[in-house]
């Protein structure tokens, strides 16, 4: 969720969902080696419990990361193994590491050597041409003989050469048999379940076959299914629309102003929170046209929310 989770993204989450565990975007190792730290780590209290998810291929370097992120006070620290951007595969780490399990092995004991937090991975299925079980188990076995225990597993395959990131997210059939094979051959393991959960309901099914479900997407394009997700929980949950507009409205008048925050980093993750609902294209429309304006306020919030009153 490279440029989509960050703090402001988080924090509208967890008022929508008081019990997920929430997890960063990717940051790399070598980003928090030579830039700034601070500003690529910092987070909301309120956001606990929180992952640090970290993309890298050096031992050394991401056992550096991994330090900084217990420091800053992340709750467990997430290899990214996953990612298939072009840049990520350059600088040779994400999904491409997949063929170099041993490198993710030396990772992930290295990190683990020097932190007290959990350290997790999260993979695909396979990339390219390697789309077997073999190669799969063999990449989860290497890296939990190392003492991994915990797995979240994207239940697609990359396709490293060819497809794009976006693609790479919806081109690649699904395969959640696998990954019920995996949590059925290591029953040790904690498998999580990745990958075109789009409801409660589905994710309560694959919830009888795994130990948890990630949701991406659809969290973030319709933020306001994380209620539904919520309840699989909390039964008798219920959450109010206009309760946590006010609190991002708060929010807002907090943060803009502080480290270069503006408005339009706040509200470009609340365009989904009405989707479905009349008046989400005006709110949209006037979030995304009026946000970046030097004038704008974290009152646009509450005017944009207005139409969907109306309506």
């Amino acid at each position: 969720m490279m440029d989509w989770t960050d703090r402001h993204c988080r924090y509208l989450h967890r008022l929508l969902s008081p019990s997920a565990v929430l997890y960063t975007e990717m940051v790399t190792a070598a980003a928090l080696a030579h830039g700034d730290a601070d500003r690529l780590l910092a987070f909301n209290n309120e956001e606990h419990p929180v992952v640090l998810q970290v993309g890298g291929s050096d031992p050394e370097m991401m056992a550096d990361a991994a330090e900084l992120g217990e420091r800053a006070g992340y709750d467990a620290i997430n290899i990214n193994v996953g990612c298939p951007s072009d840049r990520v595969q350059s600088g040779r780490f994400g999904a491409c590491l997949m063929a170099e399990p041993e490198t993710v092995a030396a990772c992930f004991q290295k990190m683990s050597d020097r932190v007290a937090i959990p350290v997790t991975v999260k993979t695909r299925l396979g990339i390219d041409n390697h789309d077997s079980d073999a190669f799969f188990n063999r990449f989860v076995d290497t890296v939990a003989d190392a003492g991994c225990t915990h797995f979240d597993v994207h239940a697609r395959i990359a396709i490293l050469a060819g497809l794009s990131p976006k693609q790479n997210r919806e081109v690649p059939p699904l395969n959640y048999a696998r990954v019920f094979d995996l949590k059925q051959r290591r029953p040790e393991l904690q498998v999580h379940l990745n990958g075109g959960v789009r409801s409660a309901a589905s994710a309560n099914d694959h919830l009888a076959r795994v130990d948890g479900v990630m949701i991406g997407r659809e969290a973030y394009q319709n933020p306001w299914s994380l209620t539904g997700f919520e309840r699989l929980l909390q039964p008798g949950y219920a959450c109010d629309r206009d309760a946590v507009v006010m609190e991002m409205v708060r929010y807002a008048q907090r943060v803009i102003g502080h480290n270069r925050v503006q408005l339009k980093h706040i509200t470009r993750h609340m365009l989904g929170l009405f989707s479905g609902q009349p008046g989400a294209k005006q709110w949209r429309r006037m979030l995304s046209e009026r946000a970046h304006l030097p004038e704008s306020t974290a009152d646009l919030i509450l005017r944009a929310a207005s139409f969907v009153v109306a309506a």
